[in-house]
């Protein structure tokens, strides 16, 4: 099933469509790397307040210490290795500033997420001039210049092989690949590199001799049906260059569920807390759900040990609802039956699913519409105070217990919520990093080595 690079193309067209890929490499340490230009060329990571590494930079990941490694384990493989809290809030605004710069190209931009991007070139070359590997590279170039960061890219005919040219000459590098070299391409592509391939289906297409992407895309169309369905048909033809999931910057409505989870600083086997953790989640869930205008009818709720073993357990509600109160009582019977006393628990999480809009509200007919209304105004309500005033400054009366966790180093916050600019707050902060460069001999604050 191995192709001979001399057997012909799937297609002799360069680009009848050009997609874009962007991908940040090592972002948050990038971030934090650039936002404090000293910690170049040192091993960083963060995720200080999990326990476990959320991202780790290049320098460190050449120690061997990578994501999801415990920070234990890589301070006794680096000690030098530099441990920050994530800074989610700084995280964001590069990433927003990423995407503006990509918009600088085309109108149509996909956030897929806080650090990739999809980008629909085609048509493009008219206006600037130049190839779309061109493009990429300006878009590159940019990014580097104005937000100091290192971005991969991948341009091709459609998303699968546009993600795949942007992993494929990490850190900083570009790929461009034409329709008439895609045979060639996906000749060094293994099939566990390709986006949407899972373990399973890896293992199963292994089973019958394929070991690359190329021996994939040269089965007939009605095999790869029969053996992945229509997800597998639709890698099928993304891998051949037709274009099966177009790019679109249009505000995804169609949520399938919303979640919420929060990790301890440090594993807690107090009912009190863990509780209310679980429920500040349930907060937090509603919140984002009245945000998008949805109601839920399913509620999930986890609870995570400190071995990441995990329970879960799944309820309906007898109707769907956006009102924070009418699911309380549901979580508390969940999470009494979950509850292992003298067990540490290190994570909690809602999920909220089986959504719909708001606007099809609809009562059973012994219901009390009057008091259902009460408790979606009350919420509103709530929602509206705590946008004057602050997240959560208004909420249940379980949030008494999560100042009586005991505090540690790891619950110290990201550098830029210790650093506010003048007129800033706790809460409310511009949408503007605070960069951390010295401009005098004085001293400047730096971020703990921790």
């Amino acid at each position: 099933m191995k192709i001979n690079p001399d057997d012909n193309p799937l297609t002799l067209e360069l680009f009848p469509t050009a997609i874009l890929h962007v991908d940040a490499d090592a972002f948050f340490t990038s971030v934090e790397q650039a936002v404090h230009p000293r910690l170049k060329g040192r091993p960083v990571v963060s995720g200080k307040e999990r326990g476990i590494i959320a991202c780790a930079s290049y320098e460190a990941k050449a120690l061997g210490i990578h994501r999801g490694v415990s920070l234990w384990e890589a301070k006794k493989r680096c000690p030098d290795l530099v441990v920050l809290p994530s800074d989610y809030e700084t995280y964001s605004v590069y990433s927003k500033r990423m995407f503006d710069i990509l918009r600088r190209y085309t109108p149509v931009v996909e956030e897929y997420s806080i650090d990739e991007a999809f980008a629909d070139l085609s048509g493009m070359r008219r206006i600037f001039r130049c190839s779309y590997e061109k493009i990429a590279r300006r878009m590159q170039s940019e990014i580097q210049q104005e937000l100091d960061l290192s971005v991969s890219v991948g341009v091709s005919l459609t998303k699968s092989l546009a993600k795949l040219g942007s992993d494929f000459r990490k850190p900083h590098g570009i790929t461009a690949v034409a329709g008439c070299h895609i045979h060639l391409f996906l000749q060094r592509i293994q099939l566990d590199e390709v986006w949407g391939f899972g373990p399973n289906s890896v293992n199963l297409l292994r089973k019958y001799g394929l070991r690359t992407a190329a021996d994939f895309i040269q089965q007939p169309e009605i095999w790869a049906r029969k053996m992945l369905g229509k997800p597998g048909v639709d890698i099928w033809n993304e891998l051949r260059g037709t274009c099966v999931q177009p790019v679109t910057n249009e505000t995804k409505h169609a949520r399938l569920s919303i979640g919420k989870s929060k990790t301890f600083t440090t594993p807690s086997a107090e009912r009190d807390f863990v509780h209310a953790k679980l429920l500040r989640n349930l907060e937090s869930a509603f919140i984002k759900l009245r945000r998008h205008q949805l109601q839920a009818r399913e509620i999930t709720i986890v609870l995570r040990e400190k071995n990441y073993r995990q329970d879960a357990l799944t309820s309906r509600l007898n109707r769907p609802t956006s009102a924070t109160h009418e699911a309380v009582t549901l979580v508390n019977q969940l999470f009494a039956q979950l509850y292992r006393p003298d067990t540490l628990y290190r994570t909690t999480q809602i999920v909220l699913s089986s959504l719909s809009p708001a606007s099809t509200r609809q009562y059973e007919l012994f219901e009390d519409p009057l008091c259902i209304e009460k408790c979606l105004h009350a919420s509103e309500l709530i929602d509206e105070i705590n946008h004057r005033f602050g997240k959560h400054k208004i909420g249940l009366g379980t949030a008494l217990f999560l100042d009586q966790h005991p505090e540690t180093d790891r619950d110290a916050p990201a550098w830029r919520k210790q650093h506010l600019l003048l007129g800033e707050t706790a809460r409310k902060r511009l949408a503007i990093p605070r960069l951390d460069i010295a401009l005098s001999d004085g001293p400047t604050p730096s971020p703990t080595d921790g």
